[in-house]
């Protein structure tokens, strides 16, 4: 379950959001909202877990805020649009483990076994409050932004139809490149 805790208008240079903070297992999430949602809508969604170094400190090493950018733009030209963030940095490991990841990164590994050799899991991030984050607007039918297909199951799991997916193409650049082979290799991305 979720518990709402707060909204505010949220003026971006994309468009202007209303940003909402959930609460979930004693984590704090926001969803961006642009416009208001009738039950029969298909809302344009991006579930986007969150990345200092690549939302906030503008990383080459990923494509997370390549990513983050293009969904607001793609809202922006919408009447209306959804964006998840989920408070799951470094694939749910934290930021402080994420730089060790980085860190074996820097030395030979991957992203994924990097993650191994640091004891968690490959990906550790739980999308399970999809389906209440959803039910909180009333929202069926989204056209999914994404290109990560446990997204993909966690969301249709929750009963939640997916009409389209529209593939994320962006942020690709010389760090990031064997990033983003392990993405398709390891995690099976689309």
């Amino acid at each position: 379950m979720i518990d709402f805790i707060a909204k505010a208008k949220l003026p971006t240079k994309y468009a202007a959001f209303t940003v909402h903070v959930f609460l979930h297992n004693k984590q704090e999430h926001l969803v961006l909202t642009k416009g208001e949602f009738n039950k029969d809508d298909v809302v344009l969604t991006r579930v986007h877990s969150e990345c200092l170094t690549g939302d906030g400190l503008f990383s080459l090493r990923c494509d997370c805020g390549p990513q983050l950018e293009f969904a607001m733009q793609e809202i922006g030209k919408q009447d209306k649009g959804m964006i998840i963030y989920l408070r799951q940095e470094g694939r749910g490991i934290g930021l402080l483990e994420k730089i060790k990841a980085y860190e074996l990164q820097d030395q030979g590994a991957d992203t994924f076994d990097a993650n191994i050799q640091l004891g968690h899991a490959a990906d550790n991030r739980n999308y399970d409050m999809l389906g209440d984050v959803f039910g909180y607007f009333g929202i069926k039918n989204i056209d999914l932004m994404t290109n990560n297909p446990d997204k993909i199951a966690s969301i249709e799991k929750a009963g939640i139809v997916i009409n389209q997916r529209i593939a994320v193409k962006v942020g690709h650049n010389q760090y990031n490149k064997a990033y983003l082979q392990t993405k398709t290799d390891k995690f099976k991305h689309l």
